[in-house]
């Protein structure tokens, strides 16, 4: 029984880490302040075994904003001075995102596959109970 709950829980938090971020993406599409970015610096994570780039734009206000993309993995394709197309919400800069698709997607996708698998695993414990 508890596994059957922590698999529903675990699949709602996916369901709610998902729809928040699609929203978000939508939210910078229509009304976020586009510009362009570069990758002033790659850094490896502890637990990785690839570098994350780390990129650099300014805002309205003049400065300097640094972030690290939300979606990683080796596959990032992103070399030191690489330029890339940057979105963040006017008011919070700091939240900013790669404005690309293979960038974007990844993360939404991820959060709803886990939620699918997590419900998934729920149903079947409770079809074998």
């Amino acid at each position: 029984m508890i596994g059957f709950v922590l698999a529903v829980l675990a699949s709602l938090l996916c369901l709610w880490g998902g729809v928040r971020e699609a929203r978000l993406q939508a939210r910078l599409r229509r009304y976020g302040v586009h510009t362009e970015g570069v990758v002033v610096d790659q850094k490896m994570a502890p637990a990785d075994d690839y570098l994350t780039p780390v990129i650099e734009f300014t805002d309205r206000q003049g400065r300097p904003v640094r972030f690290t993309p939300v979606a990683t993995g080796s596959k990032m394709g992103m070399d030191l001075g690489t330029h890339v197309p940057v979105v963040y919400p006017p008011e919070h800069p700091e939240n900013a995102r790669l404005f690309m698709r293979k960038h974007l997607r990844p993360t939404v996708i991820s959060f709803l596959t886990g939620s699918v698998l997590f419900l998934g695993a729920a149903v079947w414990m409770a079809l074998t109970s």
